[in-house]
């Protein structure tokens, strides 16, 4: 153990690690927050969030990282941030060529730069809503319209080539824009959680800061308030539509009974391919090429319209008291605070909240959006390939690598690509079974201050003491309220039609797909997760208890069993 290691982990025969150059002093950690699953080859080359962050760290000026690399360990992403400090190597790969990480040359870079990111960060969180909506949107837009009006069809193969190297591009600059705009944010964020820390004094205001980001207006909403008025459109009819939905016990179901009649069918390609056109471009999975989109199949729109009537949910309730505990979390924040610390308290929190749509808003655009549109054209290459008998399935191009797919196109391929997407299919399969340690590597105070780590639950993994308790399983508590019922483990896509009204849902992660099943739970439980997460957020937004960041409730609890979850305590107990 080196000798301000907190905690080292090297591998050992559950979980083997190969470390390459100046990789064991770095801490890695599992990114269950974006890819719980074992990645895609695809995915892992040209898809990473982590590719642009050493852009981030360059424009902001940050003193404690410039760079942050990933390394794929038994299937499973990790990522390393690598301290802004002179003389620091470490090995890393990107697009299948040797990447050595970003390191400052002036060894004075760290102490004297933060002066630039503190004078500078103030402009960008007061002014970047306003470059969002006006400049940044509109851009990302027309990018969008490009790779939606392509004609896939018609164009050759060499066509799509050139296609794709432009959507690699395209998604480059949106994760530009994106770690711009997350930098921003997340930075408003600490700031107020610091002022309040201060302002407040002794005590937990993790609640209160987590209500505090919160918001009613965003992409999000919008899809919800969308699907609710397919929703009150069905209720009011009195034909057959309404009628497939009464007899489907799934979305597809309700689609097979829709394309048995004429109003059916003007339903499924007018009111849901209306809205698979606007908000259809999201998977289960964002942060992934191999999961199906809305896009390209109607069902879960139609599966979540049917879980809206089962539970007549209604939407403008549920926005009305999301804003209801919006106003009351900002005058507990202001109270019983007076004189300077108010003015400073006053300003950061004008300054967070501003932000608060933009969390939903890029993800919407950039996490969804984008990498649902490079996985269109992806697919497109694998159609035209199967056609040319070089591919068996136009989802074998997500099991080829990013220089193996260029070179099976062009026919310069040296390798059979049908046995080795057979052997990569196979691998990926096998590494379901494998159990991801949270981290692995060398972890110290100063790797753990790293600011993001909060968003996966550290520094808390690391120190958390496994439980002493039988049936008790340790987390954050991420949205407060105590609440008993059946659990409901979901682990794809195809389990969403299965979770039944009050159930507590049990999982890896969230996204934004998965808020169609907050109309109807009662709780929630993930293996991953911070305070700041999709599955925190969201849940505080429905008033639902929640613990996330347990790193294995997946493993531990069961469809069916009995359990309670203490969204405040971090608690979940199996109780049968």
């Amino acid at each position: 153990m080196s000798s301000n290691a907190i905690a080292t982990f090297f591998g050992d025969d559950e979980f083997p690690v190969t470390f390459e150059d100046g990789q064991r002093e770095l801490l890695w950690v599992h990114d269950d927050l974006h890819i719980p699953n074992p990645v895609s080859p695809m995915y892992a080359d040209i898809g990473g969030w982590w590719l642009k962050c050493d852009y981030m760290f360059r424009r902001f000026g940050t003193p404690f990282a410039s760079d942050w690399i990933s390394k794929v360990i038994n299937g499973y992403v990790y990522t390393a941030a690598i301290p802004a400090e002179q003389g620091l190597t470490a090995e890393a790969s990107e697009y299948g060529a040797r990447y050595t990480p970003r390191t400052p040359l002036d060894e004075n870079y760290a102490a004297e730069i933060g002066g630039y990111l503190g004078w500078t960060l103030p402009t960008y969180a007061e002014n970047f809503l306003g470059w969002w909506r006006d400049r940044l949107v509109p851009e990302i837009r027309r990018n969008f319209e490009r790779l939606d009006t392509y004609d896939y069809d018609a164009a050759e193969l060499v066509d799509l080539a050139i296609l794709l190297e432009d959507a690699i591009d395209i998604h480059d600059r949106h994760w530009s824009i994106h770690w711009v705009l997350n930098f921003s944010q997340f930075s408003s964020t600490l700031n107020l959680n610091t002022v309040i820390a201060e302002a407040k004094g002794e005590g937990d205001h993790s609640a209160l800061m987590g209500r505090l980001q919160s918001s009613t207006e965003n992409r999000n909403w919008d899809s919800i308030e969308e699907l609710w008025k397919i929703k009150e459109h069905v209720k009011k009819d009195s034909g057959a539509i309404a009628d497939a939905f009464r007899q489907g016990a799934t979305g597809t179901d309700v689609i097979k009974a829709l394309q048995s009649t004429a109003e059916g069918k003007e339903f499924l390609a007018t009111t849901v391919e209306a809205y698979q056109a606007e908000y259809g471009f999201k998977s289960m999975w964002a942060h992934e090429f191999s999961f199906r989109t809305w896009r390209e199949d109607p069902a879960p729109v139609v599966e979540a319209v049917r879980g809206y009537l089962e539970a007549d949910y209604d939407y403008p309730a549920e926005i009305a008291a999301v804003a209801k505990d919006l106003d009351a979390a900002k005058v507990e924040c202001l109270d019983g605070v007076t004189g300077e610390t108010r003015d400073r308290l006053e300003a950061a929190l004008n300054l967070s909240l501003r932000m608060n749509p933009l969390t939903p808003d890029h993800h919407f655009y950039i996490d969804q959006g984008t990498n649902a549109r490079v996985r269109l054209v992806l697919l497109a290459i694998g159609r035209k390939l199967v056609e040319a008998g070089k591919l068996s399935d136009p989802e074998d191009v997500m099991y080829l690598k990013y220089n193996e797919l260029r070179t099976v196109m062009a026919g310069s391929n040296s390798f059979d690509a049908e046995d080795l997407v057979g052997d990569r299919r196979d691998e990926r399969e096998a590494a379901y079974e494998v159990r991801p340690r949270d981290w692995v590597g060398t972890a110290t105070e100063e790797n753990l201050a790293f600011p993001y780590l909060s968003l996966w639950a550290f520094p808390e993994k690391v120190y958390r003491k496994p439980s002493t308790v039988e049936g008790e399983i340790h987390g954050l508590g991420a949205s407060t309220g105590v609440i008993e019922g059946t659990a409901r483990l979901v682990l794809s896509p195809e389990q969403f039609s299965q979770v039944e009204r009050d159930e507590i849902v049990v999982c890896r992660m969230t996204s934004p797909a998965w808020v169609v099943l907050f109309t109807k739970i009662a709780g929630l439980v993930t293996d991953a997760g911070g305070m700041a997460s999709h599955p925190a957020v969201v849940s505080r937004e429905f008033g639902i208890p929640a613990v996330v960041g347990t790193s294995d409730a997946t493993r531990q609890i069961k469809t069916g069993d009995r359990v309670r979850v203490n969204g405040a305590t971090g608690i979940v107990e199996v109780l049968s």
